[in-house]
């Protein structure tokens, strides 16, 4: 299944269900920490993950790997920065994101901190996931290390071209090589609850209507 087709089918599919999805189907926890939330607006993002490392430093130097990420990645792609976790420090702003809508990137999501909100919820409507909100810069803090590895957020690790689904209900990180079996089962679990509901809703009840596919 091309790229193009598993992000519409994922767009489609309830985050929850990509998330079981990807339990059943990897043997382990594909969703970040429940801090990683948006912090902009309540939009869906669906895309191919370009992440970014970074790490301390009490250099003031730029976050140029992520300011390259911005600039070269494909539109659509979306930028996941991981900093082991630093709530306390902002790792994407109004700048970055101006880059960001500009090349038509997905959304962004943090392992740290947002500022600058105020200006992207007026000036772009663009979707942050992030851990936190913070004034504070990560200039002589933290500085990036590299683009395009693998990363932690959290407990997750993120690979390059990981599928990265995110809503309301959270992020879900799916592997890029289970993708298309990740999706087949997610809509599978999509059509099966919503058919519980319906039987909940005529019988009046939930066990009745939970009988007929056992527990939940």
């Amino acid at each position: 299944m091309e790229m193009k087709d598993l992000i519409a089918g994922f767009r489609e599919t309830a985050t929850a269900s990509v998330a079981d999805a990807v339990d059943k189907i990897t043997g382990r926890k594909g969703y970040l920490d429940q801090a990683i939330k948006p912090r902009i607006n309540d939009k869906k993002i669906v895309g191919p993950a370009v992440t970014v490392l970074e790490g301390p430093t009490d250099e003031f130097v730029p976050p140029q790997h992520a300011l390259d990420a911005i600039d070269e990645s494909e539109p659509g792609s979306v930028i996941v920065i991981s900093i082991a976790g630093d709530a306390n420090v902002a790792v994407w702003g109004g700048l970055m994101t101006a880059g960001a809508v500009a090349n038509k990137h997905e959304g962004a999501v943090l392992d740290g901190a947002v500022r600058d909100i105020t200006e992207i919820r007026r000036d772009y409507d663009f979707p942050v996931f992030a851990r936190s909100s913070s004034p504070g810069t990560t200039l002589g803090r933290h500085k990036t290390l590299d683009a395009n590895v693998s990363v932690p957020i959290g407990d997750v690790i993120v690979h390059p071209g990981d599928i990265i689904v995110g809503d309301i209900d959270g992020v879900v990180v799916v592997p890029i090589g289970k993708a298309e079996e990740i999706l087949e089962m997610a809509r599978e679990i999509d059509v099966r609850e919503a058919e519980q509901a319906k039987l909940i809703m005529q019988a009046g009840s939930l066990r009745e209507g939970l009988a007929k596919y056992g527990r939940i």
